[in-house]
């Protein structure tokens, strides 16, 4: 999927993962002109005075900033920042195209790729120093309109996520401490990796309030004739969705690719024996392709003849091809062939003539199972705790704990405060919108003080 670079943190998409995120791409990109959300491209480069205009959100992403010092040989006379995020590139001119309410609301998005100069740990997909993402901002004359948006592109993100990607997610709202720098509020989608115990955050839906247009003097004249600042939204997500992929389906065999996102969904392996007709079983592998292809499958066939059909098997598996097919000679002579599903190993024999609707079958069954065994997993890893000795006991566990909260960001920085470890310490990671009940006089795990919610607890990447 990816190639190591020679600068540390950098990777190379190689088109096994290109085409994954193609494919969400496709899916996005139509869903949020139906939203009549529009692209456009900004330049990478930010100039300091901007960027640091937003103080709380330039102090959120300073460590990470990549500066331009020099060009050839000279320095520059002001170094130029390359963009964590744009906010600060993009909202200077929509406080110059914004004038009245007819051209609200403006709706923005590009696909771009960002810098963000991680030192701690540099992982593929989760934390590199360059990343691919779309990134939406748009403003509103109301907050309704606002709000409104924020939860349509978090739904979006789920979509992405349950449904193509086959991993549950949780909706739910960040804390204070945890939310987008400057912004008002944050929403997420929030994943869990059992095998590390880990959550992550899948993606992000801002309501950024009228912080930035005041700062950035985003005002239209209403229909009453009266100045008023404009409501934005910013929202976004990455190619960090395919390094949630890879950790939460992949086992011990390499890849396991859902088949909605995969780039190739059906490998065709020719096994011929010694006497066998072999010409005959690769005109039926290159016709079974054909068939598939003309189906709307993404199907190819391996007939390279210096590897071994077993040596093909693994190869396919460790790439994580959510089906294969093998032709031999009793296939041949059967009229049929035989199917091998990548996520649990089972192996069916399929006549010809239903070929397209038992690989179709096959591939929906497959994105299903590889949803249903991912949110079992998950559900197995959450624990509901009401006290510190429990969180504590959960924690060791390596689990997602769901616990009662007062929301107060000095508790939470406690808790981080009396988590840090080795592992990394402990954060809330969501608020969820679904709240189980919370029975009157609940305290707060943490502080004793009375409960006002839900939250999901835990380390995170």
């Amino acid at each position: 999927m990816i190639e190591y670079y020679d600068i540390s943190g950098c990777y190379i998409l190689r088109p096994w993962a290109m085409s994954i995120w193609e494919n969400m791409q496709t899916f996005f990109d139509a869903e949020i002109k139906k939203m009549k959300v529009k692209n456009c491209y900004f330049p990478l480069f930010v100039s300091p005075g901007v960027l640091q205009k937003e103080k709380d959100h330039i102090e959120g992403f300073a460590p990470e900033v990549a500066w331009v010092t020099k060009s050839g040989e000279s320095d520059l006379e002001v170094p130029i920042a390359i963009r964590p995020t744009s906010e600060t590139v993009m909202y200077p001119y929509y406080s110059k195209w914004i004038r009245g309410h007819r051209d609200l609301p403006l709706k923005l998005n590009q696909w771009c790729n960002v810098v963000r100069w991680e030192f701690s740990n540099p992982t593929p997909f989760i934390r590199s120093r360059e990343f691919l993402w779309q990134e939406g901002h748009t403003a509103f004359a109301t907050k309704e309109e606002a709000d409104t948006e924020v939860l349509q592109i978090l739904e979006l993100y789920r979509r992405i996520y349950e449904e193509f990607l086959a991993i549950p997610v949780t909706k739910g709202r960040k804390s204070e401490l945890e939310k987008f720098a400057g912004g008002l509020y944050t929403t997420s989608v929030e994943a869990f990796i059992p095998n590390t115990g880990r959550g992550i955050q899948g993606a992000t839906s801002h309501c950024l309030g009228q912080n930035f247009a005041k700062m950035f003097e985003i005002n239209f004249e209403n229909e009453k004739g009266e100045k008023s600042m404009v409501w934005q939204n910013s929202w976004a997500y990455s190619t960090r969705t395919i390094g949630v992929m890879v950790m939460v389906h992949g086992d011990n065999k390499g890849l396991v690719l859902p088949p909605k996102v995969a780039a190739l969904q059906v490998i065709v392996i020719p096994v011929p024996y010694k006497d066998a007709d072999t010409q005959g079983i690769f005109d039926a592998c290159a016709a079974t392709v054909a068939i598939l292809s003309d189906a709307g499958i993404r199907a190819e066939a391996d007939l390279r003849e210096n590897y071994s059909p077993g040596w093909k098997y693994s190869n396919w598996e460790m790439k994580g091809v959510p089906l294969r097919i093998e032709i031999g000679p009793r296939d041949l002579a059967n009229n049929q062939v035989r199917a091998v599903r990548r996520d649990n190993g089972e192996k069916a024999d399929i006549s010809r003539v239903f070929l397209v609707e038992q690989v179709k079958g096959m591939l929906e069954k497959i994105q299903q199972n590889l949803f249903d065994v991912a949110k079992r997993k998950r559900d197995a890893c959450i624990e509901v705790v009401k006290t510190w000795d429990e969180f504590i006991k959960a924690l060791g566990q390596k689990k997602l704990i769901l616990a009662p909260w007062c929301d107060e960001e000095e508790v939470e920085k406690d808790v981080k405060a009396r988590t840090k470890g080795e592992m990394g310490a402990a954060k809330s990671l969501c608020t969820p919108f679904e709240q189980p009940e919370l029975p009157e006089g609940t305290k707060c795990f943490a502080s004793g003080k009375p409960a006002t919610k839900w939250t999901y607890w835990g380390r995170s990447y």
